[in-house]
């Protein structure tokens, strides 16, 4: 059937819902039953996008007089040549032959992954007051975005909302490829509610009011059923936005690719260079380093990470020693709200655990078995440790069995410790919610990015427990998806403040006047998890100096005396001459800056001041390198991220792997990597997933390149059929060899 596929669900998923931790580089497959989609127009007809060579508009009229009964619904021609189509299924099996057909897109072709939310209305009152951030509690000004276009590239939103009608003024579905882009809703499959929350955050205005209550709001939908779509729908929803005039783009979804190449993170760039600000989010893969994808990795894009405000945080303490251990409950399992003691148990998975609190080590566990084992057994809750950070599919199997207990994850540290004292005897733990400091979500994240070395994410948001508009009603979620749009929200704000400004303004604005956010422990949040840090709308609006760059990228390097230069674009804004002095840095073994002292900015000038940096390779440690400058004016404070990274960082050599049948081609098999860095040589080996016995090697591949590496194999050349344990063998230049896991299907 036209429509049956292998559905990729890492490098293909273009959707973050609420927290999702950190997952392996490497994608997994799974079988999707074909299924079909009608298209409004008529019964039997589907929808797709192709990616075509040469002239657009050349081919729109070529298959309007050839192929009259396929209707051209869309010419795409600003961020990526395409044609958007509508047909009978063996029309559209003809079309896509045809020379001019670079890529083939179906429709609704993604199943979703999926989520289940609690929502913490049905929790205690107290809870819900120390816990819930309502969006217009960001903006601290007396402006409301009047006449800025924000356009929410999403799900689609319920634009018959009481909170959002007002504001709504249009957009474009490209999942069903009409000008209604609703919602997904039960009866046209599993249903979505991203897309309306997303977009209330931003600019609802009723009993909830977004960051810019007075903005027009615009949809477009490029995710369908259950929250998923191709690259190319998200690109062809962007351009529809950029033709459409959109003063600010919010894009609250991503995939798992950390690269700035990817096709994506390249329509971020073009449609910023059309002079849209385009904001991202930076994703929901942290607490690891080299987590945030694509197209949050675009060089142009105003990448978002997740703030988490002062609420209340669930605590384990021990009454005997009165340690108190903290746990970071996962958001698709129930809240973690539990309020009498509760014993601990270690016991294995078939013995009962009724009302007990289950302890699961993750190194040595199949986690997922025993959450549901524990589940089905009585436990109250469960709490895993020992995390392994290079192996997170459990994470997402875990999601798919939508746990109905609470389950939180603890430190490795905290994990042993009561391990040994269950040991001894048995112990119960209280349960207090302690009210917390805000910090970084857990969830949130983390640069920098491959290939280009650039520091990610921009900034930071509000991003948990977000009070906002679904379909029906109102919900609270959690993600960078929630981030993003209140930074969306507060460039409208700006741009309404300060209508003469430049996006470059606007931005650099945000990011000198962020606030730095400090751990738990006092000490300075760093830059890759928290970027310049929090904006503070007013702030941005009424600053007298405004830094464009003020995130420093020095790149990678990798000979032993290496010097590098950057040059901050600095804007004086007052009626008065400024005087500018930096803060000597700490001393440090193998690092030297050369910073200027001392200089002024007339009144109302702009100046370009150089930053130098030296290395030495051979005194300093490896990995990655970063830290804030502080630049000084008066009384008042700038802090400057920055980042350099050696050449033996451990950033992700291979990632995005998908290895499937191509559905428009039986007799061969497509596959695609993303490439960080040069490779001698990548090869899979395949083995027995249950005996786990060699089973010969795929393919091997000696000349691959830096980004994107796609290609065919014919399928007669392959002699291993069934489901296989692959493993991922990449030979780096210096011969040093990384493994990743996948699973890998040969029919």
């Amino acid at each position: 059937m036209f429509l049956a596929f292998i559905l990729t669900f890492f490098s293909s998923f273009l959707y973050q819902f609420e927290t999702l931790p950190a997952m392996t580089p490497i994608d997994i497959t799974i079988d999707v039953n074909d299924k079909k989609y009608a298209a409004p127009s008529k019964k039997d007809d589907v929808s797709l996008i192709i990616e075509v060579e040469g002239n657009p508009e050349r081919h729109k009229k070529y298959i309007e007089i050839y192929y009259p009964s396929v209707e051209v619904v869309a010419v795409y021609d600003t961020l990526f040549y395409g044609l958007a189509l509508k047909g009978h299924p063996d029309r559209m099996g003809q079309i896509v032959n045809l020379e001019f057909v670079k890529g083939i897109h179906p429709v609704q072709m993604y199943m979703t992954l999926t989520t289940q939310s609690y929502s913490l209305f049905n929790q205690p009152s107290d809870f819900i007051k120390e816990n819930i951030f309502i969006p217009y509690k960001l903006n601290n000004t007396e402006y409301t975005g009047k006449g800025i276009k924000i356009g929410v590239v999403d799900t689609g939103i319920d634009f018959n909302h009481p909170d959002l009608r007002m504001n709504y003024r249009g957009g474009f579905d490209l999942v069903d490829l009409d000008d209604e882009p609703m919602e997904t809703t039960e009866d046209e499959g599993m249903p979505t509610s991203h897309g309306t929350h997303v977009a209330g955050i931003a600019a609802a205005n009723g009993n909830v009011k977004g960051v810019a209550p007075d903005a027009s709001i615009y949809a477009y939908r490029a995710l369908g059923p259950g929250g998923f779509g191709t690259s190319i729908q998200v690109i062809a929803a962007m351009e529809a936005a950029v033709k459409d005039g959109m003063d600010v783009i919010n894009l609250s979804l991503g995939n798992t690719i950390n690269g700035p190449d990817y096709p994506t993170s390249k329509a971020v760039n073009e449609a910023v260079n059309q002079g849209v600000a385009v904001v991202v989010a930076n994703g929901n893969a942290g607490p690891t380093d080299w987590t945030v994808g694509a197209p949050a990795t675009a060089s142009g894009a105003l990448s978002v990470g997740a703030y988490q405000p002062t609420g209340l945080v669930p605590y384990l303490v021990d009454p005997a020693s009165k340690k108190e251990i903290k746990l970071s409950p996962l958001t698709f399992s129930k809240p973690w709200t539990l309020t009498r003691d509760y014993e601990l148990s270690l016991a294995p998975r078939n013995k009962d655990t009724r009302g007990k609190i289950r302890l699961i080590r993750q190194q040595d566990s199949p986690v997922v078995e025993e959450v549901i084992r524990a589940q089905e057994n009585g436990a109250a809750a469960a709490i895993i440790y020992d995390i392994k950070p290079k192996d997170q599919e459990w994470i997402v199997g875990l999601k798919e069995a939508s746990p109905s207990i609470p389950i939180a994850i603890i430190s490795t540290k905290d994990g042993r410790w009561i391990e040994k004292q269950l040991n001894k005897e048995a112990i119960y733990f209280k349960n207090i919610q302690k009210k917390t400091e805000s910090t970084i979500a857990n969830f949130s994240s983390r640069g920098p990015v491959t290939v280009n070395w650039m520091l990610k994410p921009d900034v930071i948001a509000p991003g948990v427990n977000i009070l906002s508009t679904v379909p029906g009603g109102y919900d609270i979620l959690n993600g960078t998806s929630m981030a993003a749009p209140h930074v969306a929200g507060a460039i409208a704000v700006i741009k309404e403040a300060q209508p003469s400004w430049s996006n470059e303004q606007i931005i650099g604005a945000l990011k000198t006047t962020a606030r730095k956010i400090k751990d738990e422990k006092n000490n300075v949040v760093d830059p890759i998890i928290q970027g310049a840090g929090l904006i503070d709308i007013n702030e941005a609006i009424n600053t007298d100096v405004i830094i464009t760059n003020p995130s420093l990228s020095f790149g990678k390097y990798g000979y032993h005396i290496d010097e590098r230069k950057l040059n901050l674009e600095i804007e004086n804004r007052s009626d008065k001459e400024q005087q500018f002095t930096f803060d000597i840095p700490k001393k440090e073994k193998g690092l030297s800056w050369k910073l200027p002292q001392n200089f002024t900015i007339k009144a109302g000038e702009k100046k370009e001041v150089p930053i130098e940096l030296k290395i030495n390779s051979l005194q300093l440690k490896n990995g990655t390198h970063q830290g804030f400058l502080q630049m000084n004016q008066g009384t008042k404070k700038y802090s400057l991220p920055y980042l350099f990274i050696s050449e033996t960082a451990d950033n992700p050599k291979i990632m995005g792997f998908v290895f499937q049948l191509n559905e428009m081609n039986k007799d061969t098999y497509a596959y695609q990597m993303y490439v960080s860095e040069p490779v001698r040589s990548v090869q899979i080996k395949l083995y027995d997933p249950n005996s786990l016995m060699f089973e010969g090697t795929l393919i091997k591949w000696t000349d691959l390149q830096v980004g994107m590496n796609e290609g065919e194999i014919r399928r007669r050349d392959i002699k291993q059929r069934g489901n296989f344990y692959g493993l991922i063998v990449v030979q780096l230049e210096n011969g040093e060899i990384v493994n990743y896991e996948t699973i890998i299907r040969l029919e």
